[in-house]
């Protein structure tokens, strides 16, 4: 299980999110030793430091946090492909916003047992990840190590586990704050899922410097499609063609939203046919999938 293509490919947002997030955290590592970029009970409830909050979020403490947290956030990739980065951009600033008042409230709530500072980098976002993970990620491959059964989600787990227990206390709070916040996501408090963003927020991180290579505004592989389009809507469009639906056939899937739907478990067969009746679009195939599933 990969996450689907390589690279960032229709994953403009995460790709602006993982390199901010590294050269913050560089930047971080820079600072004075008396300048903990973690969230504090004395920066909320003595000093007012609020501001602290945004390198909470961001920046990783140490390499082996940065190395776990960046390979995370890379993989859950795949649910910006899922949902859509208008979407995705949305479940970002959720995760990461109500983890926060959890970890605020759990400070005030934990001053008494020696809890005085929390873990920094974006744990609220990494863990509510784990939320959709879990239930909506299946199981494609199986296999057994030394007589100890794995799947191919085990290792995400590892990892996940690696990050949650690397400052202890300190970060298994915040991880437990962010899989809270996840849960809510997913319960749909106040009919998050339907929100989404403008249409411009994903414009905007897919024409950056750093999320040109490998996003949803360039042409394929395959040369039919654009982004998620397949190029006949494109000459529509433009006024070159009357808008009649193309034939079956030329509809082929390319290779990259097949492999996207293959790396969540899906079956291949299924994928390509699901993918023609989404004419070609991975998000609308994603939950015809999901809902066959569920029967």
């Amino acid at each position: 299980m990969n996450g689907g293509p390589s690279g960032f490919h229709n994953a403009p947002v995460t790709k602006s999110f993982v390199i901010g997030s590294a050269l913050f955290s560089i930047l971080v590592g820079l600072r004075p030793r008396s300048f903990s970029p973690g969230f504090s009970y004395q920066d909320i409830f003595v000093k007012i430091r609020l501001w602290k909050l945004f390198p909470s979020v961001l920046a990783f403490s140490s390499t082996p946090e940065l190395m776990f947290g960046l390979y995370l956030l890379y993989y859950f990739r795949v649910f910006e492909r899922q949902i859509g980065s208008n979407k995705y951009s949305v479940f970002i600033l959720f995760s990461l916003a109500v983890s926060s008042l959890f970890e605020v409230l759990a400070l005030s709530l934990l001053k008494g047992v020696g809890l005085n500072v929390l873990a920094s980098g974006p744990y609220g976002l990494i863990f509510a990840s784990f939320v959709p993970f879990y239930f909506d990620i299946p199981v494609s491959s199986r296999i057994c190590i030394c007589g100890v059964p794995f799947t191919d989600k085990s290792f995400i787990y590892l990892a996940g586990l690696q990050l949650l227990l690397s400052s202890w206390k300190r970060s298994v709070l915040t991880g437990i704050c962010g899989v809270l916040a996840g849960s809510l996501y997913r319960l749909n408090v106040f009919g998050i899922r339907r929100i989404k963003f403008p249409e411009f927020i994903a414009s905007f991180f897919s024409r950056l410097p750093l999320s040109s290579t490998g996003s949803s505004s360039a042409t394929g592989s395959s040369g039919s499609t654009i982004g998620n389009a397949p190029s006949y809507r494109v000459r529509e469009m433009e006024g070159n063609y009357p808008p009649t639906a193309p034939p079956l056939a030329s509809l082929e899937p390319p290779e990259s939203s097949i492999a996207t739907l293959v790396s969540m478990g899906f079956d291949r067969n299924s994928a390509r046919q699901a993918l023609m009746q989404a004419r070609n679009d991975v998000n609308v195939a994603t939950n015809l999938l999901l809902e066959a599933q569920s029967r």
